[in-house]
């Protein structure tokens, strides 16, 4: 009996709990990713302006994420965490009801605050719970969880819409009524855990961080790069069909499952510096190649291999772990998603233009984004800690041995 409980306390843990709620976004959020343009262009009769109005819609609660340190004034953070969940959950399962140009913008805003909500807390308690030593392996965890949980949906609408051909109502019902089940399981079977810090419950923005909000700010625009043009290239350039990008879709997923938790061991066993030098030497070689590709296969590899190599950017949040008051975690946690959501209103537009004069050039500007973010990431110290968050060293002058003296 004791050994019983002993195995129940630690199922009901704290990492559980987060890889529970890590497996409940995807459940909407791809049911809702995955039908989005069908829908919107079948049942609203969208044009390609109402399609960027919502796209900009989507990004507004991203912006907004600093402001959930101001809903930690009413609530916990698990608390938090769970009801965003629940809109996330409630938001998607209620697209199909509204088919309007409205009643998609108003479905995707509550679905959007949701799930930007929950990224944001959910990030804030990562970096409280996990031990530092072991984070980069937890979150790779949590990566390799969100991939499997992208698969078994991706799988089961496939087979809703092709075999049983149900109506795409049902379908966003399905994806957003899983994710409210288990926001209501986590809230249910877990303990209510108390704060192991008292965190901040106002804005945080500390100079002793401005590295980590500079690779932040990268991340968001690079990822803007892949996330809106390495998919449309497929599809413009080497006419990929529906089915084709699922398949890359789902070969992201599948790799992401496989490798994620060994990359988060491979942070922990390099480093945070180490680790981010190898992803943006990594990245700018992938965007080069984006830029000169004229092979499709090949043009699929590389977007797969982009896709896992954004896996490594699990090393910028292990790095403010470590660097961080441990009261500033949250309040800190939304300036740095919205931080990070700035680059999402203005690349997609101006990159935009650009790729009407010339696609290479939208894929070499992220290479130079990358390179930005190599140089950044040679100012962390080789063990940061909250005495040394920057190594400045590199800057400093040193006389060489054959050097004359003064």
């Amino acid at each position: 009996m004791r050994k019983l409980m002993m195995t129940a306390a630690a199922w009901r843990s704290r990492e559980t709990l987060l890889l529970l709620m890590a497996a409940a976004v995807p459940l909407a959020f791809t049911t809702w990713q995955t039908l989005l343009n069908n829908f919107a262009i079948e049942r609203v009769a969208f044009t390609g302006a109402d399609m960027g109005m919502l796209q900009s819609v989507r990004e507004i609660p991203g912006l907004l994420a600093f402001t959930a340190v101001f809903l930690l004034l009413l609530l916990r953070e698990q608390s938090l965490t769970l009801i965003a969940l629940l809109l996330l959950g409630v938001g998607t399962a209620l697209t199909g009801f509204l088919p309007s140009v409205w009643g998609l913008y108003f479905t995707t805003l509550l679905m959007s605050f949701g799930f930007h909500y929950y990224e944001t807390v959910h990030s804030s308690l990562s970096m409280q719970w996990l031990n530092k030593a072991e984070a980069p392996r937890a979150m790779g965890r949590q990566i390799a969880v969100k991939s499997y949980a992208s698969l078994f949906i991706l799988g089961l609408i496939w087979l809703l819409l092709q075999v049983f051909k149900l109506d795409y109502l049902w379908i966003y019902v399905l994806g957003g009524g899983l994710t409210v089940l288990l926001a209501a399981a986590a809230w249910l079977l877990f303990p209510h855990y108390p704060e192991l810090q008292v965190q901040h419950k106002n804005m945080v923005l500390r100079r002793r961080y401005w590295l980590y909000y500079a690779l932040t700010f990268m991340s968001g625009a690079r990822r803007q790069v892949f996330v809106v043009f390495a998919g449309f290239m497929m599809v413009e350039k080497f006419g990929y069909s529906a089915a084709d990008i699922s398949l890359l879709f789902i070969a992201n997923h599948l790799f992401n499952g496989l490798f994620a938790t060994a990359i988060g061991g491979l942070i922990a066993h390099w480093g945070e510096r180490r680790a981010l030098i190898f992803e943006y030497l990594g990245l700018i070689g992938i965007f080069v190649a984006y830029a000169l590709v004229e092979n499709a296969q090949l043009a699929a590899g590389l977007y797969v291999i982009d896709h896992l190599f954004f896996a490594l950017a699990i090393a910028i949040k292990s790095y403010f772990q470590k660097i961080a008051d441990p009261a500033d975690i949250a309040a800190s946690a939304g300036v740095s998603f919205t931080i990070n959501h700035i680059a999402a209103v203005v690349i997609p537009a101006a990159f935009g233009l650009l790729w009407l004069l010339s696609p290479a050039a939208v894929f070499l500007a992220g290479a130079g984004m990358a390179l930005i973010s190599l140089g950044l990431a040679h100012f962390i110290p080789t063990e940061p800690t909250a005495q040394q968050a920057v190594d400045l060293s590199i800057l400093s002058y040193r006389k060489t041995a054959d050097e004359p003296a003064a």
